[in-house]
């Protein structure tokens, strides 16, 4: 005798995630809907994060523990996809946390328009503050949506419930570890999907958990991912209306990351970006200042720019 199949299936992928994984799941079991799975993909993960997700387990019934070998988060987020049985589903990172009523709020929103696709806002918390972050598109069309997932929208799994049945064609892309999010969602929006939003926040994004310090872990391989990446997403897109805004924001990234990396000299860091300057002339949402920082590293003065923006972020600290 089969069991029906829940409504919503929660992806959490779990990777060295034992000091914050309790606050991620204790918000997701509070939540005021109960007709839901929670897949917590333990991937490899060498700390106590797997007893956690087993004793989970234990407690409720709607949580659904996998075991697997690390393969990095764009495998453990396909598993979880693979493994689902809900009608719809949506991503939570075990860093971060959500609000009681995010999934009978999107629910709802996804039977009232018969929505394939739900956005909502989210928040960035940091030490002192929560910043609230508007998610909405000028327009619910998925050309649009596109377009503006490369401008200023975000690319996360964790602001949008998805009808699974979107999903079969589309994966997750096992050879990227940054990005695979916005590029799996950009990929879906190629399709003639529903999309609705709703105007409230309900994933808080921690900050200063998911700080990447750049600036420590950057190294040359970084940079040649970074290449690697812009060259897929510039190949995948490029006969899409979106191909201009696609460039435009992945070039931006890997020469910004270039910038906080700080591992170039003045003319090695020209050599490495300069044919992406186009790409940075082009981010009109970001300040005159940064862009001007950026295009000045791009020809050659990377160590002025590089100086002069630590002596402004120093003196604004004040």
């Amino acid at each position: 005798m089969s069991t029906r199949s829940p409504k919503i299936s929660i992806i959490v992928p779990v990777y060295k995630a034992e000091k914050y994984l309790h606050r991620c799941v204790d918000s997701i079991l509070a939540q005021t809907f109960s007709d839901f799975e929670v897949l917590l993909i333990d991937d490899g993960s060498p700390d106590n994060s797997g007893k956690i997700c087993d004793e989970y387990a234990k407690q409720d019934v709607r949580v659904k523990v996998i075991h697997k070998e690390n393969g990095g988060v764009s495998s453990a987020r396909q598993y979880g996809l693979d493994n689902a049985q809900g009608e719809y589903t949506i991503h939570a990172d075990p860093d971060d946390w959500v609000e009681s009523n995010m999934l009978e709020d999107l629910c709802n929103k996804a039977i009232e328009d018969d929505a394939d696709m739900v956005i909502c806002d989210f928040y960035y918390n940091t030490k002192t503050k929560q910043i609230y972050q508007r998610q909405k598109p000028t327009a619910l069309n998925h050309e649009t949506v596109l377009k503006e997932l490369f401008q200023q929208l975000h690319g996360s799994c964790c602001n949008k419930l998805v009808k699974r049945t979107c999903y079969k064609d589309v994966r997750f892309d096992q050879t990227l570890s940054l990005y695979e999010d916005l590029f799996f969602h950009a990929c879906l929006l190629r399709k003639p999907i529903k999309i609705s939003y709703v105007p409230k926040a309900y994933y808080h994004y921690d900050l200063v958990i998911n700080d990447t310090s750049i600036c420590k872990n950057y190294s040359y391989k970084s940079y040649l991912y970074d290449v690697m990446v812009y060259n897929k997403f510039c190949n995948t897109f490029k006969e899409t209306e979106a191909y201009p805004y696609v460039m435009s924001h992945m070039g931006f990234q890997l020469v910004y990351r270039a910038f906080i990396g700080n591992i170039f000299n003045s003319n090695e860091f020209r050599k490495a970006c300069r044919q992406y300057m186009h790409c940075v002339q082009k981010r009109l949402r970001k300040t005159y200042y940064f862009r001007w920082v950026l295009v000045l590293s791009c020809m050659g003065g990377y160590r002025i720019a590089y100086n002069i923006d630590k002596w402004i972020k120093e003196y604004l600290k004040k």
